[in-house]
């Protein structure tokens, strides 16, 4: 464990480093921004390593992994995001240990979080997930609502009971008039985050870049960043 331990703290150190001159290169202090480790495929004893280090926020994206080290791991000073497309039939789970749901794209998933958030007395962090490949209405390839979709969708998060509306959440998209642009993208993403903030002043969070991009992130003005492999190593691969 101690070789574990070494090898995230240097990775640490490295993404460290990175956000640290990506936000002296942007004009920005390093307190503007958040790191989130995406923990998804690696074991507990990871997150549990990670906390030691200093990481107060952690990622998943499936719920039959994220559950069970959720529960391991309850003793840790930890805030979870889900950060996956979340079908309703996971929300109960989902909420009984995710502080921020990061991939709210739909009416009907608010329903059903803002229904398991009151039943657990649970006040849950909701991120409208923007799909930046959608054109103005429809659905892009990895979840996510298309911009002209976001001001509905907020008005139904922040009017409904056990949940808060904290901001906006992207992927840089792989198709479309975005691809391959990531800094055009999250600049996008932070004109939308200004609108939302004429209607909801405190719906302050974007959440954009992740270990490849997380410069361009920072760059645009994003407050947090969602590394993985950078931190972590490459994935294993799922069976």
């Amino acid at each position: 464990m101690t070789d574990r331990k070494d090898e995230l703290a240097a990775n640490l150190a490295k993404v460290e480093e990175r956000i640290a001159a990506a936000c002296a290169a942007a004009g920005r202090a390093r307190e503007e921004v958040t790191l989130i480790v995406v923990t998804k495929t690696y074991p507990a004893s990871d997150v549990r390593v990670l906390s030691e280090l200093g990481v107060c926020h952690v990622a998943e994206n499936r719920d039959q992994d994220a559950a069970p080290k959720a529960a391991e791991c309850s003793d840790l000073p930890l805030t979870w995001h889900f950060v996956g497309q979340l079908q309703t039939n996971k929300v109960r789970s989902v909420v009984g240990y995710a502080d921020l749901v990061q991939s709210v794209d739909r009416s009907k998933l608010v329903t059903a979080l803002s229904k398991e958030a009151v039943r657990a007395g649970r006040e849950v962090g909701c991120l409208i997930q923007v799909a930046l490949d959608a054109g103005e209405s429809g659905r892009g390839e990895r979840g996510g609502v298309a911009p002209g979709g976001i001001g509905e969708l907020a008005d139904r998060v922040a009017a409904a009971e056990g949940l808060r509306l904290d901001g906006l959440m992207t992927v840089a998209p792989l198709t479309g008039e975005y691809a391959g642009r990531e800094l055009a993208a999250f600049e996008r993403m932070m004109d939308l985050s200004t609108d939302l903030r004429r209607a909801h002043p405190a719906a302050t969070m974007v959440s954009a870049g992740m270990s490849a991009d997380l410069e361009q992130a920072v760059a645009a003005g994003a407050t947090h960043v969602r590394v993985g492999t950078a931190v972590l190593g490459v994935r294993p691969r799922l069976r």
